[in-house]
């Protein structure tokens, strides 16, 4: 395990138990980091630690909700109590509830805004004060969308959060860079997720027909480009957002 690009450090993945937070979970697993991934479904968190562990990798699921200071704080301290201390945090916890603006309720866009982004300040406050204690630098990643800087039509909540959180992302790097603590953003465009599976088809098709690659990509393309944030090569960049859309954004 030695030669491994993250070996002996931890990783924590939120909404890490499906889609793109389980390529994730995964891919930094087999570069050798020990996993902590977090969700609302117990159930599946199992089964996402058993393949985890059946790959030989180190890995531990928490019952967490996104939104909750008290859940945030619970799960770095169980990433520190089974491992020892956290080198990275990947948010990736987020939630749709789409509708038209003139349509959208008032809980539909606090619940959005609750889940996708004050959740990644949540995680970010919490993982950061034990990162500062540690004295080894490290690394958060957040996801966030092609949807925060291009606008989606009936997503102004989601849209909103998007990009609140890459003025989180760029806020964070500003602040964190004395401890060595790099900030950065991935912006996944159309991915095969149950997300976009919950696209109604004709949206689906919208939003294909603008990606020049002409495919919808997947969820392990994202998970490479955290894969490279999170390593040694990556250690001159801090405050950037990455995207992952097939040219839909440019």
């Amino acid at each position: 395990m030695s030669g491994k690009a993250l070996a002996g450090r931890v990783a924590i993945v939120t909404g890490g138990s499906r889609g793109i937070g389980a390529a994730i979970a995964a891919s930094l697993a087999e570069d050798g980091a020990a996993v902590v991934v977090s969700g609302r479904d117990a159930e599946r968190l199992e089964r996402t630690v058993k393949e985890l562990e059946g790959l030989g990798r180190a890995a531990h699921g928490v019952v967490a909700e996104a939104a909750s200071r008290e859940d945030c704080d619970r799960l770095v301290e169980a990433a520190k109590e089974r491992f020892g201390r956290v080198d990275i945090l990947v948010n990736n916890a987020g939630i749709t509830r789409d509708g038209l603006l003139v349509r959208m309720k008032d809980e539909d866009w606090d619940r959005v805004i609750e889940v996708n982004l004050r959740g990644a300040f949540l995680m970010t406050r919490a993982v950061t004060k034990a990162m500062v204690r540690q004295k080894s630098g490290g690394r958060i990643v957040n996801i966030t969308s092609t949807a925060g800087v291009m606008g989606n039509a009936g997503q102004a909540n989601y849209s909103a959060a998007k990009a609140g959180l890459i003025g989180l992302t760029k806020a964070a790097a500003r602040e964190l860079a004395h401890w060595s603590i790099l900030v950065n953003a991935v912006a996944p465009g159309l991915i095969e997720t149950d997300m976009a599976a919950a696209l109604p088809a004709q949206a689906r098709e919208a939003l294909l027909a603008q990606v020049p690659l002409e495919r919808i990509g997947a969820a392990h393309e994202v998970a490479e480009m955290v894969r490279f944030l999170a390593g040694d090569g990556a250690a001159y960049i801090t405050g950037q957002v990455f995207h992952v859309n097939g040219g839909l954004y440019m």
